[in-house]
């Protein structure tokens, strides 16, 4: 199927444009430990999704718990 790897290829073109393209690591561990932060921090708690209706991922799963 083309569209399988449509999810992915776009949340690994987002990390790249707004955290790799701009930011120089020193190390592995540095590289890993920005990701990780990137993911976990910003991406899932705070970044608003345009799928999500403007919400970020942790804001629509409490909305699905809710109801």
């Amino acid at each position: 199927m083309p569209y399988d790897n449509a999810v992915a290829e776009s949340f690994f073109s987002t990390l790249k444009n707004e955290l790799t393209h701009h930011e120089r690591f020193l190390t592995l561990d540095q590289a890993r430990s920005r990701v990780f932060d990137y993911i976990e921090v910003f991406y899932n708690q705070k970044r608003r999704h345009q799928s999500l209706g403007y919400r970020s991922p942790a804001e629509f799963e409490k909305m699905a718990d809710v109801s």
